[in-house]
C-alpha cells in the first residue's frame, strides 16, 4: 500500500516571521511541483502555502524522501535546516489523510470555520494537477477533502456564527437591516479591523462606502481600494446623512460622534435608521446616542461577547465535524487497502502466467514430434492448472474483513510467491 506523507508548519508551530520567510509565491509553487515531478522516487505530489501555512503532500516510491523535501525547501527558500526544522510537523498514513481533511474543512485554521481555505486548497490541487504532479490516490484524497469539508458545513454549525470582530459587526448589521444592498457605509478612519468589516460588508453587496479620514489623502486611497469616495474629516455629519451603517476605527482620544451631532442629523435624515459599529480603543461614538430612536451603537465589547458566545458554539459544533472526519479518514484508508490488493492480485497472475509459458517453452521446445493440437493442449492444461492453484489465495484476498489486517496477508502473499524481486531473486 502506498503511504501518503504531509510536511509542513502553520500558525501554531511557526510565528509569521517564520511562515514569512518559508511561504511560496506562486513562481515558487511551480519550481516546487517541477521538483516533485522530476524526482523520480516521488510518485505525485502537491504544494499548498498561504499566509497560516505552508504544507508539502506526496506519495514516496521509497523511504527517504521526507529529508530530500526538507533539503529542498531549505535550499529554495535559502534558510537553513536548523532554523526551522522543530517548527516542522510530518504526518504519515492515516495522520495525513486526518490533517488534510481537518485542514480542507477549516478546523485547522486560526478562525475555526473561516470559508476562504478550501478554496486555496482547491487552487493548490488545480495547479498540481495542470502541472501533471497529481495521480490516482491524489486525485481520490483531494476529492475527498473537499467533500468532508462541504459536508461538515453543511451538516455543522461550524461556520454558521461569526467568530472576529469583523464577521461579528457585519453580522449584527445584517440583523438590523435585513438587506445590506441598499444600504451605504461611512468609514471613519483606516484602521485595519475597520478595513476588514468593510471586506465583508462588500461581500453582502452594499450600495456605496464613504471614506473620512483626517489625513485625506490616506482617505483616497483606502475609498480606491473599495470603489467608493472619500470626503475630508470635517464633512463627517454631513456624511452621516445618507450613510446606513458607520464604522469607526480612529486614533481620537475623545468622541469623533456626539450625542448631539447625530440628533441634528437624524431630523435630516427623517429618523431612518442608524447602526454605529465602534470598534476603536479608546470609543469613538458616544454611547449616550443609543438614547436617540432608531440609532444603534455596538462598541468592540459588545461585539467582543458575540464572539465569545459564537466560539463557545462552534466548539461544540467540532466535536461533531472530528467525527466526521474520523469517519471520512477510515473510509479512504479502506479504499486504500483495497487498492493495495489489485497490484498484488495482477502480479500474483503475472508471475504465474510468466512460470507456465517459460516451464511449457522449455519442455515442448524437446518434444518435435507434437503436433500443433497438442502442443495447444498442453498450453492450455498448463495455464489452467496454474489459475486453479492461485484460484483460492485470491479469492482470499478480495474477501476483505473489517476484523482483519489486510496489510498482514498483502505482505505474506508478496514473500510466499516472491513478488516483490527479492535480492534472493
Amino acid at each position: 500500500m502506498q503511504e501518503i506523507i504531509l510536511i509542513g508548519l502553520n500558525h501554531k508551530t511557526a510565528p509569521v516571521e517564520l511562515r514569512e520567510k518559508l511561504s511560496f509565491t506562486s513562481e515558487e509553487t511551480l519550481l516546487a511541483l517541477e521538483f516533485l515531478k522530476k524526482n523520480q522516487d516521488i510518485r505525485e505530489g502537491l504544494v499548498f502555502s498561504t499566509c497560516n501555512r505552508t504544507e508539502v503532500l506526496f506519495i514516496p516510491e521509497t523511504y527517504g524522501q521526507t529529508e530530500k523535501i526538507i533539503e529542498f525547501i531549505s535550499r529554495h527558500k535559502n534558510i537553513g535546516i536548523p532554523e526551522f526544522k522543530s517548527a516542522l510537523y510530518i504526518h504519515e498514513g492515516d495522520d495525513a489523510i486526518r490533517h488534510l481533511f481537518r485542514v480542507a474543512s477549516s478546523l485547522d485554521s486560526m478562525v475555526v470555520g473561516e470559508p476562504q481555505i478550501l478554496g486555496q486548497i482547491k487552487q493548490a490541487y488545480r495547479i498540481a494537477v495542470e502541472n501533471g504532479c497529481s495521480g490516482v490516490l491524489l486525485n481520490r484524497l483531494m476529492h475527498k477533502s473537499f467533500s468532508i469539508a462541504k459536508k461538515i458545513r453543511r451538516e455543522t454549525g461550524i461556520g454558521d456564527n461569526a467568530v472576529s470582530i469583523s464577521y461579528a459587526a457585519i453580522e449584527l448589521a445584517n440583523k438590523i437591516f435585513a438587506d445590506l444592498s441598499e444600504k451605504n457605509v461611512l468609514l471613519l478612519g483606516a484602521g485595519e479591523m475597520a478595513e476588514l468589516a468593510v471586506e465583508h460588508l462588500l461581500s453582502n453587496n452594499v450600495k456605496e462606502i464613504v471614506v473620512a479620514n483626517r489625513t485625506f489623502k490616506n482617505a483616497v486611497a483606502l475609498a480606491e481600494k473599495f470603489n467608493g469616495k472619500a470626503v475630508t474629516f470635517e464633512e463627517r455629519e454631513d456624511a452621516l446623512t445618507h450613510a446606513d451603517i458607520i464604522i469607526s476605527s480612529t486614533g481620537a482620544t475623545d468622541y469623533v460622534l456626539t450625542h448631539d451631532q447625530v440628533r441634528r442629523v437624524m431630523k435630516k435624515r427623517n429618523h431612518r435608521t442608524l447602526f454605529f459599529i465602534d470598534i476603536a480603543v479608546p470609543r469613538d461614538i458616544d454611547p449616550k446616542i443609543n438614547s436617540i430612536s432608531n440609532a444603534y451603537v455596538y462598541d468592540i465589547d459588545d461585539l467582543k461577547n458575540i464572539v465569545e458566545s459564537n466560539i463557545e458554539g462552534r466548539e461544540k459544533e467540532t466535536v461533531k465535524a472530528e467525527r466526521l472526519i474520523e469517519e471520512a479518514a477510515l473510509k479512504f484508508q479502506k479504499w486504500l487497502e483495497t487498492l493495495a490488493i489489485v497490484p498484488t492480485i495482477k502480479a500474483l497472475n503475472d508471475k504465474m502466467t510468466s512460470i507456465v509459458e517459460i516451464e511449457c517453452k522449455k519442455t515442448l521446445s524437446a518434444m518435435k514430434h507434437l503436433t500443433k493440437e497438442d502442443i495447444d493442449a498442453i498450453q492450455r492444461m498448463t495455464q489452467a492448472i496454474a489459475s486453479r492453484t492461485i484460484h483460492d489465495p485470491i479469492r482470499f484476498l478480495r474477501n476483505t474483513g473489517d476484523h482483519r489486517d489486510d496489510s498482514l496477508y498483502l505482505n505474506v502473499t508478496r514473500q510466499l510467491f516472491n513478488l516483490g524481486g527479492s535480492e534472493e531473486e
